[in-house]
């Protein structure tokens, strides 16, 4: 399931009006199962299933329907599409939600093959990890990647203010006056901003405007988040790979035979001197005459 984590991951928030309930939800569905994520700003509820649970509920839910796990998926995946991409309901399909106690049941109604279809989304509270994966960590790389953003702006800003005097010094004149604009003074523009601006910028209500306006920033965020894991994994795997090839050298030494080493006397021996004819024979005579020497006597002899 490690496939549909990954790609929960990725997904945009979509804002949903279900009754009286404002929420931000996220889904992922595939052949193997689902992952769904959905918050109201105060807490983030979680459901993540395979098939074997998708075909038990289905048996639950739907008795007079028989299908495949990949079946039934397919169609939850129909139903959940245009309700998180375009934020409107299906004309075939009806959504509801209930809390009970500290869960989320998100419950839906529509047909398939003819028959009606239930199925009931069990959320429960959604682990820290979840939470700083999807909510926490991406909105601080969102505010670096917007304040690196207003940075750029900035430096912009200023190289066209040296552009525009360099105009005026040539002898350049606005043909529209309503168009002339101060310098770009950035001290200045933070602290209006702050008095002026910031009150309604950072007006979160129930969650819309962030799920209208911000949601390609997230994805791209996210992704960054997966291709910096995915690489740290590669690396590990490198590490790991290295480390053992210099063990696997050090066996291959060892299991090959020992070759003598000669010893510190030999290396030291000066080489034996050539020899001349009279040498080799006189040589030739002391060995005939050692092994005359050393031939052993009969017991008459």
């Amino acid at each position: 399931m490690e496939g549909v984590e990954q790609g929960l991951l990725t997904q945009p928030w979509a804002w949903l009006q279900l009754g009286g309930n404002a929420l931000l939800a996220k889904a992922y569905v595939t052949r193997q199962g689902y992952a769904l994520l959905v918050s109201d700003l105060q807490q983030v509820w979680h459901e993540q299933v395979d098939t074997s649970v998708v075909s038990q509920r289905a048996k639950e839910l739907n008795k007079r329907l028989t299908a495949p796990p990949a079946a039934f998926l397919r169609h939850l995946d129909d139903l959940l599409r245009p309700l998180l991409k375009e934020a409107v309901h299906p004309s075939e399909a009806t959504f509801s939600c209930e809390r009970v106690t500290e869960a989320l049941i998100l419950r839906v109604r529509s047909e398939l093959s003819g028959l009606p279809f239930y199925w009931h989304f069990h959320c429960i509270p959604a682990s820290p990890f979840l939470v700083s994966q999807h909510l926490i960590r991406p909105l601080l790389g969102m505010s670096l990647a917007l304040q690196c953003q207003a940075k750029e702006l900035a430096a912009l800003l200023r190289i066209k203010d040296l552009e525009i005097q360099d105009y005026q010094e040539s002898g350049a004149v606005l043909s529209r006056g309503r168009l002339k604009t101060e310098p770009f003074e950035e001290n200045s523009f933070l602290e209006q901003f702050m008095v002026e601006k910031l009150p309604e910028a950072s007006n979160i209500g129930d969650g819309r405007p962030f799920a209208m306006n911000l949601q390609s920033l997230y994805v791209a965020v996210t992704k960054q988040e997966v291709q910096a894991r995915q690489k740290h994994q590669d690396m590990a795997e490198n590490r790991t790979s290295s480390s053992a090839s210099p063990q696997e050298t050090d066996s291959q030494v060892r299991k090959q035979p020992e070759q003598p080493v000669p010893s510190a006397s030999v290396l030291s021996a000066p080489e034996p001197e050539a020899m001349g004819p009279s040498g080799f024979m006189q040589k030739s005579l002391l060995s005939k005459a050692k092994r005359k020497k050393q031939q052993p006597r009969g017991l008459f002899s």
